[in-house]
């Protein structure tokens, strides 16, 4: 409409002494009129939409005040509901619906948060929610005594704002110039793209390949990436990640708390066939709304000094992860390293460090939640937190998970993964990426574009299902046979009579070596 106006404007004929034609005055008085009536349109438009800004706004601060009657010591509810969840809600909705105001719904839902939790919730105490209990000194020395959330909101800052600048330094290196050469000049380049997305992302965090395949996507493509496509990046950066305890945040924490690495593997399957129909759909939007580069630039040279620092801040990530649980501190030692030899773009710090903020709010909003009460681990629970992790932090569900214990791992780690990508906002990677396509930052288009992701979700989970079944494993606390944990649902009744005693099992009966021996007999 805009755009029309503009138009219409430079066309606007003003009455004067040389149209002398009827036919003349009356187009004139036709085209004036159509030009006061958008007038009138974008100005009840920008009208609606500020208020609607302001209602939700003060929607959100009202519900304060209006709490004030709740009973001292009790935090409020809404029926079952907790008045947190109500909050968390109302940003999930002000960050669909205002996609131009994210950040400022963001922190105006943090701050309104907070203001509940100090107020109604005498059990939350904000230093020890964000340091835990042991000193912050000790907790810098040994990564086994981190609590709190410092740790991962520090971890998330870092790895947003120098995987931008690692994108940039890959870009400038020559690299994705080069790359059409080596591509197929039809769908099957963009393919290939999603392909390679999916490997470096077994090995590298999943912000990093998708900010390397979106920086090769902005060249290969001219500039013009169709939002499904983007989707589709974020899709394969998050399930390439999702069988290696070092490709995501989620199954690093898998493999820190016992879990076997090899219990993670047979999330691949659920991720490949997800790949291969998100990535067909995608390929041929993008194909359609602008094909690959034929060829590749051949005036370019690779910078490969450039290169060799892209690569020492991807080292850098793995090693500092493997030995502190923190990849940022190696990519931020790798950073300033590489300042020694090129010249570092610290200029894209300042345009992301609104995403990064905006992501941190989230995840933060999300550690607040009372969601301490999980159902039981079964294959159902594993489906449904896929969707949840679309709009609720995977960290916290994750750490939720590994408490409860029992999950097949694999199935898991797919779950909270891949799930993040059916919204933008949804995953680390779907925001750092909106860094770079702020069109992208939009529910309803992403969903719109993006469905295949969300299909993609469901066929994968179900192959993975139909292929391996339902198969939980140990982690260090939990044990499938036997759980020593206390007050686990899961954990073995001991009943005694005289000087014999029984053990009778909880577990499911398919867990079990025989069905029939649920019941073993005990010497005193």
């Amino acid at each position: 409409m805009l755009c029309n106006i503009k138009y219409i404007r430079k066309l606007q004929i003003i009455p004067n002494s040389n149209l002398t034609s009827r036919a003349d005055l009356n187009l004139t008085g036709l085209i004036n009129q159509h030009l006061n009536f958008n007038n009138m349109s974008v100005t009840l438009l920008n009208f609606l939409y500020k208020t609607s800004k302001k209602v939700f706004l003060l929607l959100i601060l009202f519900m304060v005040p209006v709490l004030a009657s709740a009973s001292s010591g009790v935090v409020p509810s809404i029926g079952p509901v907790r008045i947190e969840f109500i909050i968390f809600a109302l940003i999930l909705v002000g960050v669909a619906l205002f996609h131009n105001q994210t950040f400022w719904v963001a922190i105006t839902g943090l701050t309104v948060l907070l203001i509940f939790k100090f107020v109604f919730d005498p059990s939350f105490h904000f230093m020890e929610h964000l340091f835990g209990e042991t000193p912050l000194a000790e907790q810098i020395m040994d990564k086994g005594l981190r609590q709190g959330e410092w740790g991962i909101v520090l971890n998330l800052l870092g790895l947003l704002l120098g995987f931008a600048i690692l994108a940039k330094v890959f870009e400038e290196s020559g690299v994705p110039e080069v790359l059409p050469k080596y591509l197929p000049n039809d769908w099957k380049g963009a393919f290939v793209l999603l392909v390679f997305v999916f490997i470096i992302s077994a090995f590298l965090d999943n912000i990093a390949a998708a900010l390397i395949g979106g920086t090769i996507a902005i060249v290969v493509f001219k500039g013009r990436v169709h939002i499904g496509y983007i989707a589709a990046i974020v899709a394969a950066s998050n399930a390439g990640g999702s069988g290696s305890v070092v490709g995501d945040t989620t199954t690093t924490m898998m493999w820190i708390d016992g879990v076997s690495p090899f219990n993670v593997l047979h999330s691949f399957i659920a991720a490949g066939v997800a790949l291969l129909f998100f990535g067909w759909f995608a390929s041929h939007q993008q194909d359609k709304f602008q094909r690959i580069q034929k060829d590749g630039n051949s005036d370019v040279k690779i910078s490969w000094i450039k290169l060799l620092v892209v690569v020492l801040m991807l080292i850098g990530a793995i090693i500092s992860n493997f030995v502190y649980d923190m990849p940022a501190l190696g990519v931020w030692i790798a950073i300033l390293i590489g300042a020694i030899f090129i010249p570092i773009p610290w200029k894209e710090i300042p345009s992301s460090i609104k995403g990064t903020i905006f992501l941190l709010c989230l995840v933060f909003c999300a550690s607040m939640m009372p969601v301490e009460d999980l159902p039981d681990a079964s294959w159902f629970t594993a489906f449904g937190l896929g969707f949840l992790s679309a709009v609720f932090d995977n960290i916290p569900l994750t750490k939720l998970c590994l408490d409860q214990g029992h999950y097949d791992w694999g199935m898991l780690a797919y779950s909270v993964g891949f799930g993040g990508s059916m919204i933008w906002f949804g995953s680390s990677a779907g925001v750092a990426i909106t860094n770079k396509f702020p069109e992208a930052r939009h529910v309803g288009k992403w969903l719109k574009s993006g469905w295949h992701v969300v299909v993609a979700y469901i066929i994968g989970f179900f192959a993975l299902y139909l292929t391996m079944g339902w198969e939980p494993a140990d982690s260090r606390e939990h044990k499938i046979e036997n759980c020593p944990v206390k007050d686990c649902p899961m954990a073995l009744e001991v009943e005694t009579t005289g000087n014999i005693g029984f053990v009778k099992s909880q577990l499911p009966l398919e867990t079990l070596s025989d069905s029939k021996d649920f019941i073993f007999p005990l010497q005193n």
